[in-house]
């Protein structure tokens, strides 16, 4: 071969291999700008909330460039996990005051909690009801089985203030709130716990709250209403947390809570809607939640 053919081929593969490196090039531009990676938002949330919040993180998915990861469970266990540096942006609670510990230890920035619902405290039972329970007194019967939450726990909590408020009543009296507690076989410190203990049958009832309900447990447990004037009103709320990289990220979420779509979705869950708050005033808020330590 002589030289000036050698040179040829030469120049031939190196044209040939400077095309292939710009065509590469263009297309992994092309590439990088259509699949931007995703931000990650990281929220903790109470267990109770499962269902409707994973409903509302898909909407909030499809509008946005974030993922959602969650971590549910109790909020005892998500407030010492933060304690203990865990990471989170945003962090979801059945009442405003379990947040309060953390804005005062400046985990949590107190302008940005936002309550988004409300709840109320229920009595669930299993769907075939075996100990034939009608109403709240039925569960002063010797032998009924009852599951509780830990008194650290907003719906144990809770509980045990609607039975304090039962035992100031003469109808009642203290010696209905000491018969019910003899009957507690079980205290959780999830409240999905004492829904699932209910639907198996380990136990007759439970105190949970309405939300608990859900409608993937509708055909396992049903519920009886607690009267009115001995009802607790737990306020659903929303905090970003100071460590947090994606803040901006975490307020849309809460701005999505209030928005019509997720509010739709926590009705459908048994949540007291922002719109139902005026007629659920008149109950008495959770008022020891603050003094937990």
């Amino acid at each position: 071969m002589n030289e000036r053919m050698t040179s040829m081929i030469l120049v031939a593969m190196l044209l040939a291999g400077t095309i292939l490196s710009v065509t590469m090039a263009m297309e992994a531009s092309d590439l990088g700008s259509q699949t931007a990676p995703n931000e990650e938002l990281v929220i903790f949330c109470g267990a109770g909330f499962t269902g409707a919040m994973s409903e509302i993180a898909e909407l909030y998915e499809n509008s946005s460039n974030s993922q959602v990861r969650f971590n549910f469970d109790g909020l005892p266990a998500l407030r010492v996990q933060i304690e203990e540096g865990a990471y989170a942006d945003l962090l979801i609670s059945p009442d405003q005051r379990y947040m309060d510990p953390l804005v005062d230890a400046g985990f949590i920035g107190e302008d940005t909690v936002e309550a988004f619902a409300s709840n109320k405290v229920a009595v669930v039972l299993p769907v075939d009801n075996p100990a034939n329970i009608t109403t709240i007194r039925d569960l002063a019967t010797p032998g009924t089985k009852i599951v509780m939450g830990i008194e650290e726990l907003p719906i144990g909590d809770y509980a045990l203030q609607v039975l304090d408020l039962m035992a100031k009543d003469p109808e009642y009296g203290p010696a209905f709130k000491e018969a019910v507690l003899a009957n507690v076989v079980s205290l959780e410190t999830r409240v999905t716990g004492i829904v699932s203990k209910v639907a198996m049958g380990e136990a007759d009832a439970g105190f949970a709250f309405m939300s608990d309900v859900t409608p993937q447990m509708r055909g396992k447990i049903r519920k009886i209403s607690i009267p009115e004037g001995y009802n607790i009103r737990g306020n659903c709320s929303a905090a970003v947390l100071s460590q947090s990289d994606n803040s901006e990220a975490a307020e849309a979420f809460i701005d999505l809570l209030i928005s019509n779509d997720a509010q739709a979705i926590l009705d459908e869950y048994g949540f007291i809607s922002l719109e139902g708050w005026e007629e659920n005033a008149a109950l008495p808020a959770g008022d020891r939640a603050a003094a937990i330590d």
